[in-house]
């Protein structure tokens, strides 16, 4: 029957479709992965919990001293650089402030657990103590690209007149975004364009088929 006929031209198509849908998000998870970068401060310390977390209450206490402290707040970056100039035993690291890269890619730290985290913590907030082979971490990320699920339309911290942190986003994101919508939409009508074709020519064959129906 025609109905028949014309399940058999739905059935094919979804067959054809789902692939391409399957392989545009494929892409689009790898040019994410591919194009994420960080902007982070570390602090290595050796393996103790009770010196970790001393300092990085340390830290935060200097960032917001406590009710009744005599106390200027500092910005974050700067009580962490200064933290990381003096406590860190990553020498190459301490001289800048503990700075690992500016805008460096996934894969760029020596330590996976550290460079992991890079790409798990919140932005703007000292996190750790991070366990790797060289000791324990202290962490701070500045500015992160490519992470929206983490991180929503922020991709960078700045200084905002108190001396607290600002959540801010950059035109880096906005124009990736704007990339990824293209991309997704060329991936989406090459697929139609090719399932068009498939359509025709089964359209084709069912009008050769459905006249010799009974």
């Amino acid at each position: 029957s025609i109905r028949r006929a014309l399940a058999v031209i739905a059935l094919s198509i979804l067959h054809l479709v789902r692939p391409t849908v399957a392989f545009i998000g494929v892409i689009a998870r790898d040019f994410n992965a591919l194009t994420r970068k960080v902007t982070a401060h570390h602090i290595l310390l050796p393996k103790s919990d009770e010196v970790a977390l001393s300092l990085k209450q340390s830290i935060r206490n200097k960032v917001n001293p406590p009710k009744g402290s005599d106390k200027e707040p500092i910005y974050i970056v700067d009580a962490f650089s200064a933290a990381a100039e003096r406590y860190s035993r990553d020498e190459e690291t301490a001289v800048r402030g503990g700075l690992l890269g500016t805008l460096a890619p996934q894969g760029y730290c020596r330590a996976k657990e550290l460079d992991a985290a890079c790409f798990q913590v919140p932005l703007g907030e000292v996190c750790g103590p991070i366990e790797s082979e060289y000791g324990y971490h202290l962490l701070l990320v500045t500015e992160r690209t490519n992470c929206p699920k983490l991180d929503g339309q922020n991709t960078r911290i700045s200084r905002a007149l108190d001396e607290s942190v600002l959540l801010e986003g950059s035109n880096i994101q906005e124009s990736r975004q704007v990339g990824m919508v293209l991309f997704q939409q060329v991936g989406f009508w090459l697929g139609a364009s090719f399932a068009g074709g498939i359509v025709a020519e089964l359209a084709a064959k069912a009008s050769d088929i459905i006249p010799s129906l009974p």
